[in-house]
């Protein structure tokens, strides 16, 4: 394996460890599971806050991320054998 695929594996193992820990800090919408554990009880406020707006930009751009490491580790891993 390359000094790129390496980089690549490291990156795509800190982005995942990121995406699950942003998924999880989100709001339950209610239904689903998210109301199985709790999330459901607490629709005080309907509105979408700064914090939340902010969090759901980061965890796309984070998804984003691992999906490009996805796929160019995937092509490096191809090309290699």
């Amino acid at each position: 394996m390359t000094v790129l695929s390496w980089a690549l594996l490291v990156i795509l193992l800190l982005s995942s460890a990121i995406l699950i820990l942003m998924v999880l800090l989100h709001k339950g919408k209610g239904g689903g599971l998210s109301s199985m554990f709790g999330g459901g009880m607490s629709s005080v406020a309907s509105g979408s806050t700064v914090a939340e707006k902010n969090l759901t930009r980061i965890t796309i751009a984070v998804g984003i991320i691992w999906f490009a490491c996805i796929i160019a580790f995937g092509l490096i891993m191809r090309a290699m054998v």
